[in-house]
């Protein structure tokens, strides 16, 4: 697969994961200020950007292993990576498996499913009720935005992703990896972030303040000081 990318500095490696929906121009900040210290990549995953469509619906595994050949080719070995949201189970997904990065930043992490509550329980009976009577009906009144704006092939390779707990996965992480919350994270609560913390052997959680989903966006220096620091 063909996959979209900048480059830019010198040094050590820095690869960006972007977020499901987005697309590497969203660390046009973050990177014009790390490539000052290190060679940054940032890429479009299948499916987002200007990379190449998904030929079928990808899980969490399959965009590790597009990712891992991306680097490959690129020449990236044990690179330092900042993964954001869904990056982050991509990240997640590729550290558990194998000694493929030297430290890990995640932000915003997704990948931990917990408080499926009664709620959630009769979200998805209703959805199921609503498709016996008519697919396209249930598809465009049930569920998130971000889902309901995806095509028939991106919404079969979403439910894959967000059905995947990566709890034992992020057990297996050997590599130091730093945190980034936002305090004011409804995407993926800080609750969340907490059990990816405690599970990750060498985890440290950091919490930034006034911040939502978009930490890096939120207080850019912040986060470009937290980073450089743990890089470093």
């Amino acid at each position: 697969m063909e996959l979209s990318y900048l480059s830019k500095g010198k040094g050590k490696d820095l690869v960006f994961f972007h977020g499901y929906g987005a697309n590497k121009e969203c660390f046009l900040r973050q990177i014009d200020y790390f490539s000052r210290s290190y060679k940054v990549t940032a890429f479009d995953f299948p499916g987002f950007g200007k990379s190449d469509a998904l030929p079928f619906p990808f899980s969490v595994g399959d965009y590790a292993a597009v990712t891992e050949t991306f680097l490959s080719r690129q020449g990236i070995i044990k690179p330092f990576v900042v993964a954001h949201s869904f990056g982050a189970r991509v990240a997640v997904k590729m550290a558990a498996q194998k000694d493929v990065f030297d430290r890990l930043v995640l932000t915003g992490p997704a990948g931990i499913i917990d408080n499926r509550n009664a709620a959630y329980r009769l979200k998805i009976f209703k959805y199921r009720l609503l498709r016996r009577f008519s697919v396209r009906y249930a598809e465009a009144h049930c569920g998130s935005k971000e889902y309901r704006c995806l095509s028939p092939l991106m919404k079969e390779s979403y439910k894959k992703i967000v059905n995947e707990d990566l709890r034992l996965a992020a057990k297996r992480i050997r590599c130091p990896v730093l945190i980034l919350e936002g305090e004011k994270d409804s995407a993926t609560p800080l609750r969340q972030a907490k059990i990816y913390a405690e599970t990750i052997p060498k985890a440290k959680l950091v919490v930034m303040k006034n911040c939502t989903h978009f930490a890096f966006l939120d207080d850019p220096l912040a986060f470009q000081l937290s980073v450089e620091e743990f890089l470093s």
